[in-house]
């Protein structure tokens, strides 16, 4: 067993989606302002929550129901590969564009490996 497909890296990135997910809804202000600069749509900002919840419970299922769990990091490659796309568009900094494709190839890895099942 590998650390992509370990329980223990999809329960610690639930938990990310979880609290990120809490983030999002308040705004806080680091959030709003990087969403602010890729120029998310005001009307998509309340989905992002929801979004990332069901991320979180997906990403929890790996024990049970792996195939769900591999959807999940699917759907997050996916998700992924649409904030890197949007920080490119505003041609945003490196520095902001770095976790966004790190996620990125992180959850596209796992997506790959599929969690394990022991």
């Amino acid at each position: 067993m590998s650390a992509l497909t370990s329980p223990k890296t999809y329960t610690g990135l639930a938990a990310f989606q979880a609290a990120d997910a809490a983030l999002c809804a308040i705004p806080v202000p680091y959030i709003a302002k990087a969403l602010d600069t890729v120029e998310c749509p005001e009307q998509i900002r309340p989905i992002l929550p929801i979004v990332k919840v069901a991320s979180a419970v997906g990403l929890l299922s790996a024990r049970r129901f792996p195939a769900l769990a591999r959807l999940t990091t699917a759907a997050l490659t996916l998700y992924f590969i649409l904030a890197v796309g949007a920080h490119i568009r505003v041609r945003d900094s490196i520095p902001n564009t770095v976790p966004a494709a790190s996620f990125l190839a992180l959850f596209a890895a796992m997506t790959v490996e599929g969690p394990s099942s022991a």
